[in-house]
């Protein structure tokens, strides 16, 4: 299963793209970032990160899309461009069929470290770790791309089957599961707290 990764944002957008094999073995296909020109307007910054991922999608043709889910942040006009980074990913892949799965930044530290309160150089060293890399993918936006194709890549059999029997996991499966289940109801008690 190819899964490709997508840390949405305006300026620089992460692609990050994995093979899950038998017994979830994972391997790097490949990395990079989707950039567009800040001084461009808003609507052709976004066809140039609409396009930038259509030409991810159609070389690599993947079997899920895992994207970062936005949530709210303090900067306002960060997160609307964030946002709309987020969906044209949705949208360049419903285009295509390819199934879309969405990931607290949350969930992604803890598939990835154990920790869902992990710093950003403890994630990159450990998603160089998993892929068997030399260096840590740089930019950050890039090591997150990753990051959120391993976490989908790794997340509980519960989660892959949409519901699948709790008694069929493991209990690092479920105890991932319920901690993502609480990561993603403090986002939204937080987003409910904030009016958004």
């Amino acid at each position: 299963m190819i899964i490709l990764g997508v840390d949405p944002g305006l300026t620089r957008c992460g692609v990050g793209v994995v093979e899950a094999g038998a017994y979830r073995r994972l391997s790097f296909i490949h990395v990079d970032v989707v950039r567009s020109d800040p001084h461009t307007s808003q609507d052709l910054r976004l066809k140039m990160i609409y396009d930038g991922l259509c030409a991810k999608l159609d070389r690599f043709i993947p079997d899920a899309v895992s994207i970062e889910r936005v949530f709210a942040q303090d900067n306002r006009n960060t997160v609307l461009g964030t946002a709309q980074a987020a969906g044209m990913a949705m949208l360049a892949a419903a285009q295509r069929g390819i199934p879309v799965a969405l990931h607290t930044p949350t969930e992604a530290k803890l598939a990835i470290t154990g920790n869902g309160h992990a710093q950003k150089p403890q994630v990159e060293r450990m998603v160089a770790r998993i892929l068997g890399l030399n260096t840590l993918p740089k930019p950050a936006d890039a090591a997150d791309a990753l990051a959120l194709a391993i976490c989908h890549a790794l997340r509980p059999a519960g989660a892959l089957q949409g519901g699948e029997r709790e008694e069929h996991l493991t209990e690092a499966q479920r105890q991932w599961a319920e901690a993502s289940q609480r990561a993603v109801k403090a986002q939204h008690r937080k987003n409910v707290d904030r009016g958004m």
